[in-house]
């Protein structure tokens, strides 16, 4: 820390600084929180940020702060910048704030609440804001804050009270976020070990374990607040760790099962592509809705409404069974029941959430008048995950018109592709020429760009109609083997999926396009699976074809996701997301 005599001398100490470092100019006379500085100066998500009497600049908006700060030496005055006083900071941080903004650079201005920042102008104003300063505990508010503003039930009440004394005792030893991270899928990976024994002690133990998993899993995100650690390998982790390890669980509670003499494989991958389906539903009408112009409707004021009334904000949250309550009913289940019973209860359970949110999200859907955007179009259009025959057919046909085309064509193919995998014969190339109807039936709902008010719906019925078509054509089959071979080949997919959810949140965009072709896209693998499905006929080389394929896509996914994640041109955000 150094201190400068003026703007000049400030700039001058500034320029010495190695290029690669954060800066900072602060009030000599500054009067606040340590917090608050802390919320103001240390956050690595800005490239600019400020509170008043302080402001802080990263690598990247250096060359702006610095010009900024040497148009001030012309002015009249030592430290006196040469523009228009911020209305609410007029210290030269808040200024050259404001010409920072005006030349384009934007400038974070992080909400303090009780925190106490200021600059007094003398002795009065000083006492005023030290005894302000002296009624707020920030250490206190700093642990409030750490925890996320809209959790779950279970969450904020059995898990929170608790788990934000972790993340301070972890932010005092020096871990990180991304240890704890790693930790819970450690834990989580055990658990599914436990469970995949298959006997009573081993569930017991997983149940436990599960429950401690998902502790350190809001401990991660909890200390990344309380620590201000946001970081890019951070917000892939997080945004990743969740699903593989809720879907190791349930490869856990399979195999032990099996064990037991009771198969649930088709009860497991069920829950898997319910789950994703459910969650694409969410990113969808999120991506198409949270841009929109005029985005108001009748459904969305009655839920306002109701978030007045307290206790219907909880039961809301808990009807669409987040992952706190149901990563709870799991553990408990899996200790006191058998696996079965927990498959059949994370199916009814998600079921009921599912037709709860989707109806929320048609009535909103329909009731509003909103203009969606180019980028919400182009967001849904890489959500969809066209590959080249869709891509194809898309250039070649008319685009079809009316408001709700798009979908009812979505709709159209995800079942006949569905019906073809469940009604035709087994292995018949019927079923082929379902998947060739459907690789057309896909093209042409992309055909036109994604922005009629139920567009959001083709991406979840293009989810459906692959990982559906998988699970059947797998439990169909009597290859041995072949459903837990389907299991790994949605999961590498349901991967790829997830990681393009997160890149478009990040503001960077979906994967590239070469990635997409690569990979076949969702109709290039739904045809892909039924002509295996139709050459491989109960033989076991279709469990071999489907593995090969798994391995395939989960190498070129993670290989192209890792590259990504870890390069400077990934979003350091760290995800607050919905309930997932």
């Amino acid at each position: 820390m150094q201190t400068a005599a003026d703007a000049d001398d400030a700039a001058t100490l500034l320029a010495a600084v190695p290029a690669g470092r954060r800066v900072a100019l602060v009030d000599p006379r500054f009067v606040g929180h340590v917090h608050a500085l802390r919320l103001g100066l240390t956050d690595p998500r800005f490239a600019a940020a400020t509170v008043p009497g302080a402001l802080t600049a990263q690598p990247e908006a250096r060359g702006a702060l610095l010009r900024a700060l040497r148009r001030t030496t012309a002015a009249a005055g030592a430290g006196a910048p040469d523009t228009d006083p911020a209305p609410d900071d007029r210290t030269v941080p808040g200024r050259i704030a404001v010409a920072l903004e005006a030349e384009g650079t934007a400038v974070k201005r992080p909400e303090l609440g009780s925190l106490t920042a200021t600059v007094p102008t003398d002795g009065g104003a000083r006492a005023t804001a030290e005894s302000a300063r002296a009624e707020v505990d920030d250490e206190a508010v700093r642990l409030r804050s750490a925890v996320k503003a809209h959790d779950g039930f279970f969450t904020t009440f059995a898990i929170s009270p608790y788990s934000r004394y972790i993340a301070r005792w972890c932010a005092r030893r020096g871990l990180t976020p991304n240890q704890v991270t790693t930790a819970s899928l450690i834990t989580a990976l055990i658990a599914a070990g436990a469970a995949a024994t298959g006997t009573r002690g081993g569930y017991v133990a997983a149940g436990i374990l599960l429950l401690f998993s998902f502790v350190l899993d809001c401990t991660d995100g909890q200390l990344a607040r309380y620590s201000l650690q946001y970081s890019t390998m951070g917000a892939w982790l997080d945004a990743t760790f969740d699903r593989a390890k809720e879907y190791a669980y349930y490869a856990g509670l399979a195999i032990g099962a099996v064990r037991g003499g009771d198969d649930v494989w088709v009860l497991a991958l069920g829950a898997m592509v319910l789950q994703a389906c459910r969650h694409v539903v969410d990113f969808s009408f999120n991506e198409a809705n949270h841009d929109a112009v005029a985005n108001t409707s009748p459904t969305a004021a009655l839920s306002d409404k109701l978030d007045s009334v307290g206790w219907t904000v909880w039961a809301r949250r808990m009807i669409v069974l987040p992952i706190g309550e149901r990563w709870a009913m799991i553990a408990v289940l899996t200790a006191l029941t058998t696996p079965r019973i927990v498959f059949y209860a994370l199916l009814i359970g998600c079921s009921l959430a599912a037709c709860y949110t989707t109806a929320g999200r048609l009535l909103r859907s329909l009731t509003r008048r909103a203009s969606r955007t180019d980028r919400a179009a182009q967001a849904l259009a890489d959500l969809a995950d066209s590959g080249p025959l869709a891509q194809g057919v898309a250039a070649v046909a008319p685009g079809l018109r009316g408001a709700f085309t798009a979908p009812a064509v979505a709709l159209l193919g995800t079942l006949v592709m569905i019906g073809g995998a469940l009604f035709l014969p087994y292995g018949s190339w019927l079923t082929v020429a379902a998947a060739a109807v459907y690789v057309v039936l896909s093209g042409l709902a992309v055909a036109r760009p994604l922005k009629g008010a139920l567009d959001w719906l083709v991406p979840p019925f293009f989810r459906a109609a692959e990982y559906v078509t998988i699970l059947v054509l797998a439990a169909r089959s009597d290859a041995p083997h072949a459903v837990p071979a389907a299991f790994g080949l949605i999961s590498a997919v349901a991967y790829h999926h997830y990681d393009t959810v997160y890149r478009i949140r990040g503001g960077t965009g979906a994967p590239p396009q070469w990635l997409v072709r690569t990979i076949g896209g969702h109709e290039g693998r739904t045809a892909l699976v039924a002509v295996l499905a139709a050459v491989l006929t109960h033989a076991a080389g279709f469990t071999t074809a489907l593995t090969a394929l798994a391995v395939a896509v989960a190498l070129v996914v993670l290989v192209e996701s890792i590259r990504f994640w870890v390069s400077s041109s990934a979003p350091a955000v760290h995800d607050e997301g919905e309930l997932a």
